[in-house]
């Protein structure tokens, strides 16, 4: 008698994304990978393993820092190849959605994009929401593009502590576009601009007063200004601002570079202005390799980051210091109680470096 039971062949095994998967999962909690295995990944364009190494580089563990420093050099003869963008402007108006719309025109012109996005880290918590995944959709499922959330952790101008080292490992994996978006406007917006090679301030029409808290500085760093949510009521008033601002701008002493900025007009949810924009960028890019301001600006942002580098290793080792770690809790309670003054506690600690 035939049985009613009927056994069906299984589904053929699909084949992995990522090869390395397997070996990835495999791997110890808390451990992280030989550095040869984040360079030939990184090598290969596997953003698998690119963001494994960024989350390497930003990693506190005292392991963990002694392989991102072996990563990060090897890395370098690889990088450099970019165009680093920086991204900002006040809150609300429109970065997520600019750099979306602004991402897919360039990711459809061939180029790959690398957006590293800054998340404001809670002075409470420390923690971070990292949701830009979740405001750029359409440009996280790209192909050709790769974000990278990161927390600010309280560093200045809400520049994650190594966006740097993250920028040459994006490069080293084949971006040849960079984008770092900041947390808003302020006057620590130097950070960014010290590893970028174009700064573009995003603005709003009709805002008054409250661009008061745009300050000077911001403005005369950057190379193109532009007016966001240029569309429906809103245009008239965007163009009249964009003549408000060329007009500022040419008040402003004329930069290094040659470049005389731009004010333009864009409308993110609608598209428009974003050949305008990049066509800008490559015309600025042309004209400051041509006269070799590019090739400069990158050698004077090493200099500036290598004693970035020095600050922190020194911070590091301070507090890592086990006379340093004995006092400090003594003195902070000493400054509390107003046993003593802060510069003389400072002075005190100091004594031990």
């Amino acid at each position: 008698m035939d049985s009613a039971l009927k056994v069906n062949q299984g589904v053929p095994q699909p084949p992995e994304i990522n090869p390395r998967a397997r070996e990835i999962i495999k791997k110890k909690p808390g451990k992280s990978l030989a550095v040869p295995v984040y360079l030939e990944g990184i090598r290969k364009g596997d953003v698998s393993l690119l963001a494994q190494s960024i989350t390497l580089i930003e990693s506190t563990l005292e392991e963990d820092r002694k392989k991102a420093r072996e990563l990060v050099s090897a890395c370098l003869p690889l990088s450099g190849n970019s165009v680093r963008i920086g991204i900002t402007g006040v809150p609300g108006v429109g970065k997520s959605t600019f750099i979306e719309a602004f991402g897919t025109h360039i990711t459809s012109t061939g180029h790959k994009l690398a957006v590293l996005a800054i998340d404001p880290s809670s002075e409470r918590t420390k923690g971070s929401i990292l949701g830009d995944k979740t405001r750029m959709e359409t440009l996280a499922n790209n192909p050709r593009a790769f974000i990278r959330p990161s927390p600010s952790g309280g560093t200045l101008g809400g520049v994650a502590r190594k966006t740097r080292e993250t920028i040459f490992l994006c490069e080293a994996a084949g971006f040849d576009t960079i984008f770092i978006e900041t947390v808003g406007v302020g006057q620590s917006e130097t950070a960014v601009h010290s590893m970028t090679d174009f700064f573009l301030l995003l603005m709003l029409a009709g805002a008054g007063d409250g661009l008061q808290g745009i300050k000077r500085g911001i403005m005369e760093m950057s190379d193109l200004l532009v007016i966001n949510k240029a569309d429906g009521d809103n245009i008239e008033k965007a163009l009249q601002a964009r003549a408000l601002y060329q007009g500022a701008l040419q008040l402003f002493p004329p930069p290094l570079s040659g470049w005389k900025p731009l004010a333009l007009t864009a409308s993110s949810i609608e598209g428009k202005g974003m050949k305008t924009i990049l066509e800008a960028v490559e015309q600025y890019m042309r004209l400051v390799k041509e006269n070799g301001y590019f090739k400069s600006r990158r050698a004077e942002q090493a200099v500036y980051w290598m004693r970035e580098s020095i600050d922190d290793h020194l911070l590091s080792r301070f507090y890592d210091n086990p006379e340093i770690k004995g006092k400090l809790s003594e003195l902070e309670r000493k400054v509390r109680e107003g046993k003593t003054d802060s510069f003389s506690a400072a002075s005190e600690l100091l004594k031990h470096l």
